[in-house]
């Protein structure tokens, strides 16, 4: 029986922050408090993330600003982070409701230089691949070249980032064999033949269609077969870049460079045929609809403007059920080793470096656990598909608390099984103590080597 088609809300960001910490508040970025339905997923592309030399090795020991600024504003609303990469200032980051995390598999990811004839990442793309629902997705963030003369560059370098991403996918090697993939982020196209006046007089009165015509991008994609597969929303706000700091006034220095989209959110449907022109998917693939693509005139930490771009993915899920369904065995106290029993499916292929994670409900990442087992290691029974593994009383919260049980796979790289909430009931001397516990910081773990999962 065919599964019923779901529909997914996404939500994508693309901003070339220019080096700047985040703002304050990115509500009004990530669509926060917004009348339309919660956001599924969402995928967020920066550039000129401060990459100094300082700054970078601080951010290899800790999390980056812009990655724990967004991380702190989606986790109470129950996003994940599924999956991040950063090369130098080009950062990636990937969130998930909580709900979607077990059908979110095979997770990888990948890089290009482009800057310096490869040699340097200031340029180039980073990419996030996944299979959604059992449909294969793949993010996209580029920052292509500079300059009004640069056009055939930014196409070449293009052309190059995606024959260089490949994955450990045997269905899925390349971005293109992808289902769906999205290309985003500060693309760096211009407006050709017109003059500075001109096209500020254009923006002024809002006549962006004269401007549309003669954008660089807009030009080649009627040209390049490969790029007229790639779909792209109108272009109904100003051009994002180039502005003063702090201001919506574009560029007064000596140079005043002309205005520019530069910034970018496009897609692509593998193989799209005619009936999902019209929005109804073939049997078992999927379509997607544009809601809306905007600009956010009011973040001016940068001398560009973010773009957003929200869709409405309809999928015939492929995959309905996850692949290990957990459940504590009996009443959990602090003061106990505790059991959890789980199932696997006949397809699940477990792993010496699976392990299982007790997470608080609000979790943030895959590593924000407070306690985690190798599966192997602990395991205790095995019938048929049926294991239990322990949980050393050692590790567990003594405050108590209500927690989640996650299992981890290091082959699919990812929480592909997710429980219902646990109880843990205190241990006696911190009820006597009263001790409010809220859950360990992302520093506090076992003692080990390595996190077990590094992405």
């Amino acid at each position: 029986m065919e599964a019923t088609a779901q529909r997914l809300r996404l939500h994508l960001v693309t901003w070339n922050v220019g080096t700047a910490q985040p703002p304050g508040e990115v509500d009004a970025l990530l669509g926060l408090g917004a009348s339309e339905p919660p956001v599924d997923l969402y995928a967020i592309g920066l550039q000129e993330v401060n990459s100094r030399i300082l700054s970078f090795l601080s951010d290899l020991a800790f999390e980056d600003p812009w990655t724990a600024s967004l991380t702190a504003a989606l986790a109470p609303l129950g996003y994940v982070r599924v999956s991040s990469i950063r090369m130098q200032g080009i950062l990636l980051l990937l969130f998930a409701k909580q709900t979607h995390l077990p059908f979110i598999r095979g997770v990888r990811s990948q890089f290009t230089r482009t800057g310096l004839h490869g040699y340097w990442g200031n340029k180039g793309g980073v990419s996030i691949r996944l299979s959604l629902y059992g449909h294969s997705v793949c993010f996209l963030n580029c920052h292509l070249p500079a300059h009004q003369e640069n056009a055939k560059q930014r196409l070449d370098d293009f052309e190059h980032i995606l024959e260089m991403q490949h994955f450990e996918e045997k269905k899925f090697p390349s971005a293109l064999d992808h289902e769906l993939l999205f290309w985003f982020g500060d693309l760096n196209f211009r407006i050709e033949d017109y003059g500075l006046h001109f096209i500020r007089e254009s923006i002024s009165s809002s006549r962006f269609n004269l401007l549309w015509e003669k954008d660089q991008l807009n030009m080649a994609r009627k040209k390049m077969f490969f790029l007229q597969e790639f779909l792209e929303g109108p272009l109904k706000f100003k051009p994002t870049y180039k502005f003063d700091l702090h201001s919506d006034e574009y560029d007064t220095s000596e140079k005043k460079r002309k205005p520019a989209w530069t910034d970018r959110i496009l897609w692509r449907v593998k193989c799209l045929p005619c009936s999902e022109l019209k929005g109804v998917p073939r049997e078992g693939g999927v379509s997607l609809s544009l809601g809306s693509y905007t600009s956010h005139m009011d973040y001016n930490i940068s001398d560009h403007k973010p773009v957003t771009g929200t869709f409405e993915l309809k999928v015939h899920p492929l995959q309905t059920e996850p692949l290990v369904v957990l459940c504590p065995v009996g009443t959990w106290s602090a003061e106990q080793d505790a059991t959890v029993s789980y199932v696997t499916t006949p397809e699940f292929a477990s792993s010496a470096w699976d392990w299982i994670g007790l997470y608080r409900v609000s979790f943030r990442h895959m590593n924000d656990y407070v306690m985690y087992v190798w599966v192997q290691d602990n395991e205790i029974s095995s019938e048929d598909r049926t294991k239990q593994v322990y949980l050393g009383a050692e590790g567990l919260p003594k405050a108590g608390g209500e927690f989640l049980l996650g299992y981890y796979s290091n082959a699919l790289r990812s929480l592909v099984g997710l429980s219902q909430p646990v109880q843990v009931q205190p241990s006696l001397k911190s009820a006597e103590q009263q001790v409010g516990w809220t859950g360990t910081s992302s520093t506090e773990r076992l003692p080990c080597e390595r996190p077990p999962c590094d992405f």
